[in-house]
């Protein structure tokens, strides 16, 4: 995987991880009850499984790069 693959899986899975954090947290009903690690635990694996998602292809790159 070349040096460019990386950087846009990365970013791809940079903005999941936010999608992720930003949706869980209106679970809430006050800022005071969110559950942060758990917030930041599943915003992890949303990245963790962006980044596992990456490998059947991103459409950033083209194919005759990789």
């Amino acid at each position: 995987m070349s040096k460019q693959w990386w950087k846009c899986a990365g970013i791809r899975a940079i903005k999941t991880m936010a999608q992720t954090c930003i949706a869980m947290i209106p679970v809430a009903v006050t800022i005071s009850e969110v559950d942060w690690i758990k917030v930041a635990s599943t915003s992890i694996v949303a990245g963790v499984l962006s980044l596992m998602t990456s490998i059947a292809g991103l459409p950033e790159i083209k194919e005759s790069e990789d």
